[in-house]
């Protein structure tokens, strides 16, 4: 079973073109039957405070999405603005799909806007953790989606492996000046929880910041598994299911685990 994530320099604004450009990396990609394809947060407009132009309206980007499961015959791991019962705000959601099946199979509404980028002014915060399956041919893996500034409260992913998730996948628009934080938080998670990690940043500009990418695939050791720089390009990685289980019974921290 192999993740694939999508480090695209994001079309500010322009869902078509972003719905475009996933189908193109895509077709240079090697992917199976069944594989996990993993896109950034607001991986259709980026990183705006335009709720208007953010919101999936006429669901457009869902469909994109469900199309592109039955395509790849693979689960899409998306992202898309919701409309938030608060007036003029949005809901920023993970949103996953799956081969053959409607409704999504899982979706996820931030917890932690991040209010150091305004993000709070147009987007109001989830309140709960959710998860979903993955099967392959290593193995299973329930996989507890997040999004970008989630990363910075553990607490969050504590709860989710408390509930049994093996692995925490994020997209992400992380700012190029706290990459050094992505970078570290994403081994802390994996380490902390035995547990991979599968975080996708977008690269490039938009009009109000830079994006260094550097995508990363952890495992629950904390070993790296593939990472990229700044380039717009997929990073596939083969995941073994398996490696979950092994170190936890080596090394059985979590039996230790105590939520005071």
């Amino acid at each position: 079973m192999r993740a694939h994530l999508l480090q695209m320099e994001i079309v500010w604004e322009d869902k078509a073109a972003n719905h475009r450009l996933v189908r193109e990396m895509l077709e240079t990609t090697d992917f199976s039957r069944g594989d996990l394809v993993v896109l950034p947060e607001l991986f259709d407009v980026g990183f705006t405070l335009n709720t208007d132009i953010a919101i999936d309206h006429d669901d457009s980007t869902l469909s994109f999405l469900q199309s592109l499961a039955d395509d790849t015959r693979c689960i899409i791991h998306g992202s898309r603005a919701l409309r938030s019962p608060v007036p003029d705000h949005a809901i920023n959601c993970a949103t996953i799909t799956a081969p053959g099946q409607t409704p999504p199979i899982c979706e996820y509404a931030k917890v932690h806007p991040f209010s150091y980028g305004r993000e709070s002014e147009s987007y109001t915060g989830g309140d709960d953790i959710t998860q979903y399956t993955w099967t392959g041919q290593s193995g299973t893996l329930t996989i507890m989606p997040s999004v970008c500034y989630d990363l910075r409260f553990p607490e969050l992913y504590r709860r989710g492996v408390k509930t049994n998730a093996d692995a925490f996948v994020l997209g992400a628009n992380w700012p190029a000046p706290r990459t050094g934080h992505w970078r570290t938080l994403a081994i802390a998670r994996a380490i902390e929880n035995q547990s991979f990690v599968m975080g996708v940043n977008r690269t490039g500009s938009d009009p109000h910041l830079d994006y260094s990418g550097n995508s990363i695939v952890v495992d629950p050791q904390g070993e790296i598994l593939g990472e990229l720089s700044d380039e717009a390009t997929v990073l596939s990685v083969e995941i073994d299911a398996q490696r979950v289980r092994d170190w936890r019974q080596t090394f059985p921290a979590l039996n230790d685990m105590k939520m005071i």
